[in-house]
């Protein structure tokens, strides 16, 4: 972590939403030879939100689910996150969202705003959380509730935070420092 003018430490973090809901996505699945697996699937258009900020450099991982997308929701994550780390000076990188950009948008005193380049999803680590949630706990599932999708989403989450070798493993791209520079 480095120390920022103001003696407080910084926090880089990147931040994004993902949208969870009863639509099932039918996954591939392992089944024995000869047999045809069958899957269940639902179209039900009720989702919930997941908001994620977090440090790729060490795994520290902050969410909330909250029920829509807008710029009070962002607001609210948003001190959610200064709360959680008010000791120190957090740049958050986030997308360039109409809810992130809006001018009433309310930004906490230790918090500032970077933003990514439109339409490059692979510039946020956050992208492979959700990769992550979608795979290891939501393959195959129905959902007779809007409320047992958040039940699943919150375990997942939960799951995640306490982890941050995982969260680590998942977004520090640690690879590309070892990397050899190519000459052209």
């Amino acid at each position: 972590m480095v120390q920022n003018e103001g003696d407080k430490p910084l926090r880089v973090m990147f931040q994004d939403e993902g949208r969870f809901g009863r639509i099932s996505d039918a996954r591939h699945c392992w089944a024995p030879a000869g047999v045809r697996p069958e899957v269940p699937l639902q179209i039900v258009r009720e989702y919930t939100y997941a908001f994620v900020a977090l440090s790729p450099h060490d795994g520290i991982m902050d969410s909330l689910v909250l029920p829509e997308v807008n710029t009070k929701m962002m607001a609210l994550f948003l001190t959610e996150v200064a709360s959680r780390h008010q000791d120190e000076c957090i740049l958050m990188f986030m997308d360039q969202a109409g809810w992130h950009r809006a001018g009433d948008l309310k930004i906490p005193e230790n918090m500032r705003i970077q933003w990514l380049p439109p339409y490059c999803p692979q510039c946020n680590p956050v992208e492979h959380i959700w990769d992550e949630i979608r795979e290891k706990w939501f393959p195959n599932l129905v959902f007779q509730s809007l409320d047992g999708v958040e039940d699943k989403l919150v375990e997942a989450l939960a799951s995640l935070e306490n982890n941050t070798r995982k969260v680590h493993s998942l977004t520090g791209f640690d690879w590309i420092i070892s990397l050899p520079l190519i000459a052209t």
